[in-house]
């Protein structure tokens, strides 16, 4: 594990020092950029989430940098953004599909757990992504999302249910 990564842990409980909002974005990008791409389906969204993710943080540096940890605290805006954005009326843009030369093994897997993921409510979609892919507890879900834990154990499972109906071939591959 590099210094910078040691720096700002990644784990809940870990201790985080100080430092600069440059070393945070290095230690920190490749999981935000992941957990906004699974929040939001698509790659360019997610990384128009995550600037705007990083550009609050940036303009809250002296709040985020004190806090006890930062990663959360980061992790917590870039959910309200997406859950804000998802509320908003706004015109729905069609993203242009290019094909990718040689795809790799499990990208078939991949894209159905997106398409299953478009499948839940923005809310819903939020509560597995940190659940299960983030590895967080009901109650630091709970905490990051506003809700309280039955709520979002409720969620979770209403959520789990729907992906499974709809899409069988996924529970399979849970061995």
């Amino acid at each position: 594990m590099s210094t910078t990564t040691a720096q700002w842990g990644t784990e809940i409980g870990t201790e985080v020092r100080a430092g600069s909002f440059e070393e945070f974005v290095h230690a920190t990008g490749a999981r935000m950029l992941r957990t906004a791409v699974l929040l939001c389906g698509d790659r360019d969204q997610a990384e128009d989430l995550l600037q705007s993710t990083y550009a609050s943080v940036f303009a809250r540096w002296r709040l985020v940098s004190r806090a006890e940890n930062p990663v959360a605290y980061a992790r917590t805006m870039m959910t309200r953004l997406y859950l804000a954005e998802r509320r908003r009326k706004r015109v729905v843009e069609l993203p242009i599909t290019v094909d990718a030369p040689g795809r790799g093994e499990g990208s078939d897997l991949r894209l159905s757990l997106l398409q299953a993921l478009d499948s839940l409510a923005p809310q819903d979609r939020a509560v597995v992504v940190l659940r299960y892919w983030e590895d967080l507890s009901v109650t630091q879900t709970a905490a990051q999302l506003g809700l309280s834990e039955s709520a979002c154990r409720t969620r979770s499972s209403r959520a789990l249910a729907r992906l499974r109906a709809l899409y069988p071939t996924l529970a399979d591959t849970e061995d």
